[in-house]
């Protein structure tokens, strides 16, 4: 499905430069039928990475093939753009990173809500002090996945390949505007459980975060509501606040500059990737490839480096070993 993106990010970037040269496979007996579906050639892993007309790869594979391959495009002096989470473990995050190093090249991560103007809005906001000194973050994740998800592929849903359940796959997201809003936490209490699909990892999550200034935030995710629900997120210092449904202000509020409800807010918000895995738009991977395209150019960061992709995973791994989930907690949650 995500490839599907990736292909038509490219295609909208074409101005920018961008094209899309081949698409890498590991099974011969489909090149033909991925051939007809993107346009262009289907390659194994070994003629992708050598072939010279290739500058960038997109990762788009299951979760935990994403830290061999990347170390792979890098040694092949590749730029790579993988989607997230960048690994599922946090050492094949750092190998990718120190890959990254070596080889002198960029690696960015795909979390597009860090595109989506109403989340730059807020990031703003919170840099300038117009919420103050940040007291509380609340992320309310209540999705829909059935088991028939989970079963149209064998690595869905396991430890090995998909690196966690709800959490891992579709609430790391939220995770990531956690981090990016109010930095790391330094400490976490958590709760998961498998209540209703059956798959290794847990469809519920609750779980409550610290951080080094004192602030709290609290998490709670699920892929058992029915038939899903858009989610929310709210952030609230000591100027004030914001309230966020999807991707609409319902309310936002500061000392300084009060500011009215965005005209969807009057509307109920679509549950979107809440009830559907397609219905995200793909106006975040557009801008977030035209970023990555125009930071080779510029030889800066893009807007989601590597770093910035190991922090979310760190924190999400962090969750789980509080939960009791996974046997030990990151012994390194910063590069």
């Amino acid at each position: 499905m995500i490839a599907d993106y990736h292909a038509q990010a490219i295609a909208a970037n074409a101005e920018n430069g961008a094209r899309l040269v081949a698409v890498g496979h590991y099974d011969r007996q489909r090149f033909a039928e991925i051939e007809r579906r993107f346009g262009v050639p289907c390659q194994t892993e070994a003629e992708l990475l050598s072939n010279p007309q290739v500058d960038v790869i997109c990762i788009c594979t299951p979760s935990g093939q994403h830290a061999q391959q990347s170390i792979a495009a890098a040694q092949a002096g590749k730029h790579i753009l993988v989607e997230k989470p960048m690994a599922t473990r946090l050492e094949d995050a750092d190998a990718m990173l120190a890959a990254c190093h070596q080889n002198q090249v960029t690696m960015g991560v795909v979390f597009p809500s860090r595109t989506k103007p109403v989340f730059q809005r807020i990031h703003a906001a919170i840099q300038s002090g117009e919420l103050g000194e940040l007291t509380l973050g609340l992320v309310n994740l209540p999705y829909y996945r059935s088991q028939a998800y989970y079963d149209q592929a064998a690595w869905r849903g396991t430890w090995d390949l998909d690196g966690g359940g709800v959490l891992m796959n579709q609430g790391i997201h939220q995770v990531d505007l956690l981090a990016w809003f109010m930095g790391d936490p330094v400490s976490v209490k958590a709760h998961a459980l498998t209540l209703q699909r059956q798959v290794e990892v847990e469809d519920t999550l609750c779980a409550s975060l610290c951080f080094s200034n004192g602030s709290l935030a609290a998490i709670n995710a699920t892929a058992a509501a029915s038939p899903g629900f858009p989610p929310r997120l709210e952030i609230y210092g000591t100027r004030g606040g914001v309230q966020v449904e999807g991707d609409a202000v319902m309310r936002w509020w500061s000392q300084d500059t009060p500011v009215e409800p965005d005209t969807a807010a009057a509307h109920p918000a679509s549950a979107g990737a809440g009830a559907d895995p397609r219905g995200i738009s793909t106006a975040g991977h557009i801008a977030l490839l035209g970023d990555f395209i125009q930071a080779l150019r510029e030889n800066r960061p893009p807007l989601v480096n590597g770093v910035e992709g190991r922090r979310s995973l760190a924190i999400v791994l962090s969750i789980y070993q509080a939960a009791g989930r996974i046997a030990s907690a990151p012994e390194n949650l910063n590069p």
